[in-house]
């Protein structure tokens, strides 16, 4: 099933129509607005076969309140997320190492959809995290993801654990960020098969998350702060498997 939902803003408008195009409904454009940005919306919007309508500006700040919509709302369906058979299909067809996200309870609608960016950009094959307590697919989310909820699986399982444990029987190694532990995440090697594995916003990894990781590594912190935003933590774990995996050997 999905929802229809407006999206405004013209960054956030631009990432649906070239990431989702076939899930983008009709496009809104604010009456009289001239603006060469929105112009190039337009253009996107006629080569998708998307619906135009030109509304009145409170016509677009009844349907988005609160959102800078920039005098344009695009309306989207909302994907919904991928059952957990389809998680061991899409690892059956690929052709390079798998690159995975696991997310432990992240509850968040802003957090789980700044992860779907980063991971998307990253080059992750497929975001994993539990049904129970834990943020789906929700406008917010895509909203955050700027596209990427669209176009990166984004799986839910009844089992984390069990689902590890498959991933793991597979030849996928999967490494926990866990801020207690003596190693740091850039002295662990992530260019094999992984799945990078984070907690939730308060607690982090659960106890049964965690004894399934093959290995742990925390993120180095200098400051005051004893932690970073999960999202913030996934795009530093992310970048650093995307350098390390673009690099033949660790030095």
């Amino acid at each position: 099933m999905t929802e229809r939902s407006p999206v405004g803003g013209i960054h956030s408008v631009r990432a649906a129509l070239k990431f989702g195009q076939g899930g983008v409904d009709e496009l809104w454009i604010e009456r009289g607005r001239r603006d060469r940005r929105l112009e190039e919306l337009v253009a996107l919007a006629q080569a998708a076969g998307v619906r135009l309508r030109q509304v009145e500006r409170d016509a677009l700040e009844r349907q988005a309140p609160g959102i800078n919509h920039q005098g344009v709302i695009a309306w989207v369906r909302v994907p919904a997320a991928r059952p957990e058979s389809e998680l061991f299909a899409l690892l059956d067809r690929l052709a390079d190492p798998p690159l995975l996200l696991l997310l432990d309870e992240v509850q968040d609608p802003h957090n789980l959809g700044a992860c779907l960016r980063t991971a998307e950009a990253a080059g992750v094959q497929a975001v994993i995290a539990p049904k129970d307590r834990a943020v789906g697919l929700t406008p917010v989310v895509c909203k955050v993801a700027s596209g990427a909820a669209a176009t990166l699986p984004y799986v839910q399982v009844t089992n984390l654990a069990r689902v590890m444990e498959r991933l793991k029987e597979r030849g996928i190694w999967l490494v926990g960020a866990a801020g207690e532990v003596e190693r740091e995440i850039y002295d662990l090697d992530l260019r094999g098969p992984l799945g990078l594995v984070l907690g939730s916003e308060g607690k982090g990894l659960r106890r049964l998350t965690r004894e399934h990781c093959d290995h742990l590594g925390r993120l180095p912190m200098r400051g005051q702060v004893e932690s970073l935003n999960v999202s913030v933590a996934a795009g530093v774990c992310l970048y650093e498997a995307l350098r390390q995996r673009s690099r033949k050997t660790l030095s």
